[in-house]
């Protein structure tokens, strides 16, 4: 692999350490090798000790040295993989296509394979376990300030939200929201807090003053600045009194969502969890639809992979494929979306077993604050 740790899941997974800058890493016989900038060799050898460091500066030197003008990062894994006698690699599906076409001039196979390139990163080990509940906590945390706020909230004559004298936008609430999240030595990005017909759109992320009496979408999923594992919430809510309409909505998603969990263990397939959700659905009134050039009902997954990537295998949905295994930790997600009427979803966390799955998020779940 080249890739930073910052952002690729594999390289972090692989050597357990934040780096900015793309590096090499090699698997050879189930040994890890990493070359490393003089800037970050030490940090290496003391935070990857399961990895062979290798230097950086030395291999462009040798290089250089044997009449290599400007060489880069092909001239150096080249030279690394003549060393050690290998012609031919197997790279993830993201590798830079530039460096694979240089490595393929210099005589190198590069192979890419296709889905997970670490396989095993689906089935978390206790350890990973703890981390994704930690950073979980951060989630819950920004959540029950959310609640909070929302809770000291005075109604005024128009609707509107008012907090410390002023009205209460997606804005400030989302500031709110990573701001706890932040002191809890977690990073939040695209907080979703999307107020009344904007929560019919999943992935809006909310703008503009919050209303009474609507729902509210709370999507909380921050990342763990220490270990790089994500948590994942979301909670509906109505500022005062719901309408029957939407207490109905809600009590149908939450159904909906139990009926789920049920239905999860080692061995279940993915694309019928998702299909007995969508049934229980259509039976209850909603359905799922496009009706004036938009959707409307239930139109993404139940749910889906988390770890060190806020979406990762499995998935749970209409086209997904395979089973569920057990030490698998998935999001159990469902949600209705009606423009008239507002959006409803509600998220936990759930780790798959042989049996019923363990749900590892804590958070309350009440539609009236």
């Amino acid at each position: 692999m080249v890739a930073d740790s910052d952002h690729d899941a594999n390289m972090l997974y692989a050597v357990g350490m934040f780096v900015p800058d793309p590096f090499i890493y090699l698997r050879l016989r189930g040994r890890d090798y990493i070359a490393m900038s003089d800037l970050e060799i030490d940090r290496a050898r003391k935070n990857a000790g399961h990895c062979t460091v290798l230097s950086l500066s030395r291999y462009l030197k040798k290089l250089r040295e044997a009449g290599a003008r400007n060489p880069g990062l092909a001239h150096v894994i080249s030279a690394i993989l003549r060393q050690r006698r290998i012609r031919r690699v197997v790279v993830p599906d993201n590798f830079p296509l530039g460096l694979a076409t240089e490595l393929r001039k210099r005589g190198i196979s590069v192979k890419a394979r296709r889905g997970n390139f670490f396989p095993e990163r689906e089935q978390k080990s206790t350890d990973e376990v703890k981390k994704i509940s930690a950073a979980l906590m951060m989630a819950e945390v920004g959540m029950a300030e959310a609640t909070q706020v929302l809770r000291s909230t005075k109604i005024s004559r128009n609707g509107k939200l008012i907090y410390h004298n002023l009205p209460l936008t997606s804005e400030r609430l989302r500031a709110v929201i990573d701001t706890a999240i932040l002191r809890a030595n977690g990073s939040a990005s695209h907080t979703i807090v999307a107020g009344g017909k904007q929560g019919c759109d999943p992935h809006e992320a909310g703008y503009g003053p919050l209303r009474a009496n609507e729902p509210i979408i709370l999507d909380i999923f921050p990342r763990s600045q220490k270990t790089g594992y994500f948590g994942d919430i979301t909670r509906t809510v109505v500022r005062g009194r719901a309408s029957e309409a939407v207490r109905k909505l809600y009590d149908t998603v939450l159904q909906g969502q139990a009926m789920a969990f049920k239905r999860m263990r080692d061995g279940a397939k993915t694309a019928e969890i998702h299909k007995a959700v969508e049934d229980f659905f259509e039976k209850e009134g909603y359905k799922t639809n496009r009706k004036n050039g938009r959707m409307q009902g239930f139109f993404h997954g139940t749910g889906h992979g988390l770890g060190l990537e806020i979406h990762e295998s499995p998935r749970m949905g209409q086209h997904s494929r395979g089973k569920l295994k057990a030490g698998q930790v998935v999001t159990v997600e469902p949600g209705l979306y009606y423009p008239g009427l507002g959006g409803v979803r509600i998220e936990d966390v759930a780790l798959v077993t042989k049996n019923s799955p363990r749900n590892l998020t804590r958070f309350e779940k009440v539609l009236e604050i």
